[in-house]
């Protein structure tokens, strides 16, 4: 078995499906899919596994991406992924659950190219994108420009 038919299986059996639905639509036999559904405690009547999963999911003891238990620390923040693959698919699964602050949207110019661009969270960028920043800084003498002084802090403030 793959781990992608090991993903879809994971997820199809926490949406419902039971052991004879999988096996079709992955073309694996309905025993491979019993007995991995069973090492990973998906075993039991579909609904009922579903409505555990999500059940779990709300109480925080389960990932949000994946189903899996989630150890959760004595202190600190819950846990809402068991890992940080889990956590990107999810975030990049969900972008609309993403809140952003209107305070946080910065509307700067870049300082090489001159293109405007938008930013959020970062009111000292500098650069719309990685490609003037090295030219910038570092291609200065072979475009001809005068060598690269690090702006004082101070002097940046003064000219937003």
């Amino acid at each position: 078995m793959t781990d992608l038919q090991e993903k879809q299986l994971r997820e199809y059996r926490i949406k419902g499906l039971g052991y004879k639905a999988i096996a079709s639509v992955l073309n694996l036999s309905r025993d491979v899919v019993r007995n991995y559904c069973k090492s990973h405690s998906l075993e039991g009547y579909a609904a009922v596994v579903a409505m555990n999963i999500e059940e779990k999911i709300q109480q925080g003891s389960a990932c949000l991406c994946c189903g899996k238990f989630i150890q959760q620390p004595a202190m600190g923040r819950k846990r809402k992924f068991c890992s940080e693959k889990c956590r990107r698919e999810w975030w990049l699964a969900h972008p609309e659950a993403l809140q952003k602050k209107e305070t946080a949207i910065y509307e700067k110019t870049c300082v090489y190219c001159g293109k405007p661009f938008i930013v959020y969270g970062n009111r000292n960028r500098r650069y719309c994108r990685h490609e003037c920043y090295v030219h910038d800084r570092f291609w200065r003498e072979e475009e001809g420009r005068d060598s690269y002084v690090r702006p004082n802090q101070f002097e940046e403030a003064e000219h937003e």
